[in-house]
């Protein structure tokens, strides 16, 4: 009975954990967007991932080889969304779209994860979720526009925000398909071989992308940020969500990523000493509520 209750916990402090890592990771796509092609970045970011978690994976991926070879259909369909697509149009949208848009766009992920979990998986749609969904949208817009939802009026839009758009859906997708993953292959497997699998599909991207380039800016901040999205965003957060997904399911995970814009404020004013103002706790209730009212009635 213990462990049964502590499942749902441990598979919300999975996804906080993960949803925390992610925070950060539109405002490295920004710095980064001048120094470094998308699709290189992309491959650099998972290159690293691949090296510091092989150590680890080396036992799990021989003892679950033949798994692997028996779902490599799916493996690579995975792989090939998160790892070779995926991240690599979060860095290109962010070449040409506001972060503003970005983080407006980025809200529409949990949206195609309830929508695909109800299409696909056959997870209830209640009104319970459409509350939730809604009160934790609002909170986030109104966290984003810092109350002024006027700045919605002047956005432009650009090639951009297709791309993260597009990349939002691809996440919803990859979340689904986790749901399904084969109950014999261990999480570390899983990511290691779909990490791996997705280096081989941006491979000939990158030569392509390399053909057209000068030269690339690796500063000390530029390698110190590659190094974060390898081992943060790309290898713990993953991870972390994978889990999350197994113990919790797929729409529980996807409301509780609508509190990424609030570890994001969080850091700014733990790091740079933003203010706090009524519309950043307003914004924060509004959020939290969503999130309680939607995943106390879903099962999955």
């Amino acid at each position: 009975m213990v462990l049964t209750e502590s499942r749902p916990v441990m598979g919300y402090v999975l996804v906080l954990t993960a949803t925390a890592i992610w925070s950060g990771n539109f405002i490295v796509a920004r710095v980064l967007s001048n120094s470094v092609p998308p699709v290189t970045l992309a491959f650099l970011r998972w290159a690293i991932a691949v090296v510091v978690l092989l150590p680890f994976a080396i036992r799990p991926l021989c003892r679950d080889i033949q798994v692997i070879r028996a779902h490599l259909g799916y493996l690579s369909l995975t792989a090939f969304l998160v790892v070779t697509v995926f991240n690599t149009l979060i860095y290109m949208a962010a070449h040409t779209s506001k972060a503003l848009n970005l983080s407006l766009i980025a809200v529409s992920s949990p949206i195609f994860i309830v929508l695909f979990a109800r299409l696909f998986l056959k997870d209830r749609f209640t009104f319970r979720i459409i509350l939730g969904l809604v009160s934790a949208t609002i909170g986030v817009i109104l966290l984003i526009t810092e109350g002024d939802l006027s700045r919605l009026m002047s956005l432009t839009f650009s090639e951009g925000d297709a791309w993260m758009l597009l990349a939002a859906g691809i996440f919803g997708a990859y979340t689904i398909l986790v749901r399904v993953k084969p109950v014999a292959l261990s999480p570390v497997a899983f990511l290691c071989s779909t990490s791996i699998l997705g280096l081989l599909f941006l491979l000939p991207w990158v030569i392509w992308e390399l053909r057209d380039v000068q030269s690339v800016n690796f500063s000390s901040t530029v390698i110190a940020a590659i190094v974060y999205v390898g081992i943060g965003p790309s290898l713990l957060a993953f991870l972390c969500w994978n889990e999350a997904i197994t113990l919790i399911g797929p729409v529980r995970s996807a409301f509780v990523y609508y509190s990424l814009p609030v570890f994001s404020g969080a850091e700014a004013l733990v790091l740079l000493g933003e203010p706090v103002h009524f519309v950043h706790v307003l914004s924060g209730i509004l959020i939290l509520l969503g999130v309680i009212v939607a995943t106390r009635e879903t099962n999955r």
